[in-house]
């Protein structure tokens, strides 16, 4: 049977928010019988953006997460739910029943996700129900997927054989997987929320004045192995990605100048700021 999933691409969400938007348009002021009861204007963010900045001044990067209801296939906010308030439909969406769930708190704890809200004037527990409402009209995509101008997120109905091979295929990844709550929300290029970097610029001495040392090879290496290896761009900075945090101790080498330093990377980016390497040889003359 097919079911429904959402792919999310960090790489190419960068904030816009329509996505945010797109929910609150459809569901602040609006109700859906069976689907979802009104969204507060103020407080809930069924679907949010997550932001992260790393490493230090001048060489800072930014990424962003869109998160939501993960609508799990091991819904934990199920086995807490009372009276049939939560369900698990056969296309793999999860609903709060907004006309069964009324008072029950436990539902949005019971979250790992904290996806879900608490609506204190209507003692209603709320989360983002996929459009599921959209959907069973005929609707193939959520607002947020229509409406994201980068199309970071895809909506997919395939079988649960079609997108564990779509994820294997496009190195997909949920959040929390230790959770075992089985998210359908699938997420691409996460590491770049998660990972850090260690970053640097080359600079050579010609002719009395410092330049950007461009082209130079530099190396990062871990025990003795290599990790990456990479040229200083234009303006001599190079920039080594999606290294783990809290991963240890690296090793930096600039072969050119005979220079190697050790590197220990914790929780946050680390920039080594400008590097001076040996002032460029002049070449010999040249002899007929």
């Amino acid at each position: 049977m097919k079911k429904w999933n959402l792919v999310i691409d960090v790489a190419k969400c960068f904030n816009c928010n329509c996505c945010a938007l797109a929910c609150h348009d459809e569901y602040h002021g609006n109700r859906f019988p069976g689907y979802a009861d009104e969204m507060a204007k103020l407080g809930q963010r069924w679907i949010d953006i997550l932001q992260r900045e790393t490493g230090q001044v001048p060489m800072v990067e930014v990424s962003y997460l869109p998160v939501m209801c993960n609508h799990c296939d091991n819904p934990p906010c199920l086995k807490a739910a009372k009276d049939g308030a939560v369900v698990k439909r056969d296309d793999g969406i999860v609903l709060i029943v907004p006309e069964k769930a009324r008072g029950q708190r436990q539902i949005v704890d019971a979250c790992p996700y904290n996806a879900v809200f608490w609506n204190e004037e209507k003692q209603l527990p709320q989360a983002w129900p996929f459009d599921a409402h959209l959907l069973d009209q005929g609707w193939t995509r959520t607002r947020g997927a229509q409406v994201c101008p980068t199309q970071a997120m895809r909506t997919l109905k395939v079988s649960d054989e079609e997108m564990r091979a779509i994820a294997a295929r496009e190195g997909l990844e949920v959040l929390s997987p230790e959770t075992g709550a089985k998210p359908r929300v699938h997420y691409r290029n996460l590491a770049n929320f998660y990972s850090v970097f260690i970053g640097g610029a080359l600079a050579r001495e010609v002719a009395g004045v410092s330049e950007c040392a461009a082209g130079v090879k530099v190396a990062l290496l871990k025990h003795n192995q290599l990790v990456e290896e990479q040229e200083s761009d234009t303006f001599g900075e190079f920039r080594f990605r999606r290294l783990k945090r809290d991963s240890g101790t690296y090793t930096l080498r600039v072969a050119e100048a005979k220079f190697a330093m050790e590197v220990e990377v914790k929780q946050d980016s680390v920039y080594l700021g400008a590097i001076d390497l040996a002032p460029a040889r002049k070449p010999a003359p040249v002899t007929n």
